[in-house]
């Protein structure tokens, strides 16, 4: 992959001089097919699983144990109901299994040390049903991720 994996679209539309507003974050193309880090199940009120996948910038920083995370990193958590298997638990004859049911949102981070200065490096974004959530969603996701401030302010650790 050359460069970043995902648009940005600057409010003045010029593209390479200084800039008072961080670019839009979409979702970037076939995010998807991206490598999967790690795995996690959120108890709780949200109550998901999640996908943490990484593109290759992000990925090869995981696996090198590389901090902070090099400019172009970006990580996406895909988030999905925690729903019992009633297939499943049918086969195995007790209720144990559990799959990913109805996606909920798709969360970003892209890491730009020039752009995002003041959180870290990092841009965050969420989308719902494709589409991207505006500030309200996004107001305390640096602040939350500050105490893994450490590790580059992420929280996921690499699963081999």
């Amino acid at each position: 992959m050359i460069g970043f994996a995902w648009s940005a679209h600057h409010v003045s539309g010029q593209v390479g001089r200084a800039q008072t507003t961080p670019p839009v974050i979409e979702l970037p193309a076939r995010y998807r097919d991206w490598k999967l880090i790690s795995v996690a199940h959120e108890a709780g009120k949200l109550n998901d699983l999640r996908a943490i996948l990484g593109n290759d910038q992000a990925v090869d920083a995981f696996r090198r144990k590389d901090l902070p995370f090099p400019d172009g990193a970006i990580i996406a958590r895909l988030a999905w109901t925690y729903t019992p298997s009633e297939e499943n638990n049918k086969a195995f004859g007790q209720e144990q299994s559990f799959v990913a049911g109805a996606p909920t949102n798709i969360q970003l981070m892209v890491k730009d040390s020039k752009q995002y200065v003041a959180t870290g490096g990092w841009g965050f974004a969420q989308f719902t049903n494709g589409k991207p959530d505006g500030p309200e969603a996004l107001k305390n996701c640096y602040s939350c991720h500050v105490p893994a401030k450490e590790r580059d302010f992420i929280f996921t650790r690499y699963a081999p």
